[in-house]
């Protein structure tokens, strides 16, 4: 079946996200938008993913668990996934290695946690968009490890994106799909996504994965054939 998505995403807890980024917000703009999937992917964290797939899942959209890791390097990578509690064994073993800068919300913006009923339950004390101290070289195998699909961030940026910073794709670094809104010229699968920091950046209903059930489960099988059939395979767009 054909499933319009949105994988890049960022909450209230994203201190460059907009307050108004809850998970209740961001279910209902994507599904007003038409989306039939979407991933929560805040920097270096995946608080808030929990109450934004209970809402999901109330409200019939599928919220995948994701985070945008930061390597050292100040390269973005997504990291997707299909159940929250493998996120959390990511979460645990970055937090360990993270730079430690505490958090001016005058300057770089609240970080909220909520709950599913938009609550506030707690405020990240530490900044969330410093280098997770995990190099380009091992993020790939340490996000497999845990049964994630790691995906460079919108490659076609200067800033944090894995061409501009390296000044080219290295396809030894162990990444099968790549994140992108244009021609990248880098042969791997394609995701087409927002990274969307306000409710009306969320994506339209416009790019599709074929999938053969509307569930996390079947999402990320679908995502994984992706990776398996390599250039051949790609998002598609109506």
């Amino acid at each position: 079946m054909k499933l319009f998505y949105d994988f890049h995403i960022h909450s209230c807890l994203s201190p460059c996200g907009d307050n108004d980024s809850t998970p209740n917000n961001i279910v209902n703009m994507a599904l007003i938008k038409g989306l039939n999937v979407i991933a929560l992917s805040d920097h270096n964290t995946g608080r808030n993913c929990p109450a934004a797939m209970a809402v999901g899942k109330k409200n019939g959209l599928v919220v995948l668990p994701a985070m945008e890791l930061t390597t050292s390097e100040d390269i973005h990578v997504l990291c997707l996934f299909e159940r929250y509690e493998d996120l959390e064994k990511l979460e645990a073993c970055i937090a360990k290695r993270r730079l430690r800068i505490r958090n001016k919300p005058e300057i770089f913006g609240h970080q909220y946690i909520m709950d599913e009923n938009d609550e506030i339950v707690g405020e990240e004390e530490d900044l969330l968009i410093v280098s997770s101290g995990v190099s380009v070289e091992e993020v790939a195998v340490l996000v497999k490890g845990f049964g994630g699909i790691p995906v460079p961030a919108h490659i076609d940026k200067q800033a944090n994106g894995i061409v501009g910073i390296l000044g080219a794709f290295d396809y030894g670094l162990g990444f099968e799909m790549i994140e992108c809104t244009v021609g990248s010229g880098v042969n791997l699968p394609q995701l087409t996504n927002s990274d969307a920091h306000y409710l009306w950046d969320i994506a339209e209903a416009e790019h599709f994965i074929e999938a053969d059930t509307c569930s996390a489960h079947g999402i990320f099988a679908a995502l994984r054939r992706m990776c398996g059939e390599g250039s051949n395979e790609t998002d598609r767009s109506r």
